[in-house]
């Protein structure tokens, strides 16, 4: 399959039109940035690394009962996806307290959030991607109530399944961001599920194994983001014999 026009290019991710009117191609960079694109750098299989592991937890999520985006994977940073219409909505779960939310709000940075705190950005560089309440969703016109209900509960079960996975590897899934998107009708899981959208911590020693690393200067991210990979490559040795 050849790349079509491209149409879209993000901060980590090109997206190409298909051979199918239906599909699109999704190209992970080796791009990586933060802070708003103010810091920028490039880590060669960074790319690869995430196009894996979206991979595996979008098969993951759809063998539970998930519907994703995700058809088939190119090469080992190119992947095949349904069209879907985007939502301009990031759902935030958070399990734990970290990052923006201790920075807004009187929480302290390691408290463990339950129930998970499902959080709502409106995608808009230009204005800082601000968080929006479920008032706000509905007045923007970006979902209908039970739309905005659907995507909450969907997110709720995203996180138990990937928090219960992450758990078995020794990890705690700490928070991540997933975007939804329209697909005939219904809306589905769109977007990614790697590294660059999460945060996880070490269970026993609270060490950091995503954009953290890089964020914060914590180290080596290609290690830490290899790590992530080599766990989930021992977890389908052991369960997908």
């Amino acid at each position: 399959m050849e790349l079509g026009e491209l149409l879209y290019k993000g901060k980590a991710k090109s997206i190409y039109k298909s051979e199918k009117d239906d599909e699109l191609i999704s190209c992970f960079r080796d791009d990586m940035t933060a802070f708003n694109g103010e810091k920028k750098d490039c880590f060669s299989g960074k790319g690869a690394y995430n196009a894996s592991v979206s991979a595996f937890f979008f098969n993951y999520l759809e063998k539970n009962g998930v519907k994703t985006h995700f058809v088939k994977m190119l090469d080992e940073r190119t992947m095949v996806v349904k069209k879907l219409q985007m939502i301009p909505l990031e759902v935030i779960a958070r399990n734990v307290a970290a990052g923006s939310i201790v920075k807004k709000l009187p929480f302290k940075e390691g408290q463990i959030l339950n129930p998970p705190v499902i959080i709502t950005d409106y995608k808009d560089d230009e204005r800082g991607d601000p968080s929006v309440n479920d008032d706000l969703i509905l007045a923007l016109g970006l979902l209908t109530s039970s739309e905005l209900k659907e995507v909450k509960e969907t997110t709720l079960r995203i996180n138990k399944l990937l928090y219960d996975f992450f758990d078995e590897l020794g990890m705690v899934l700490v928070d991540f961001k997933i975007e939804f998107g329209r697909y005939k009708n219904g809306i589905i899981l769109g977007d990614e599920i790697s590294m660059d959208s999460m945060r996880l911590w070490d269970r026993e020693t609270k060490e950091s194994f995503d954009k953290d690393v890089y964020r914060y200067n914590k180290g080596n991210v290609m290690s830490a983001y290899g790590k992530v990979v080599e766990k989930i490559e021992g977890w389908k040795k052991e369960h997908l014999k």
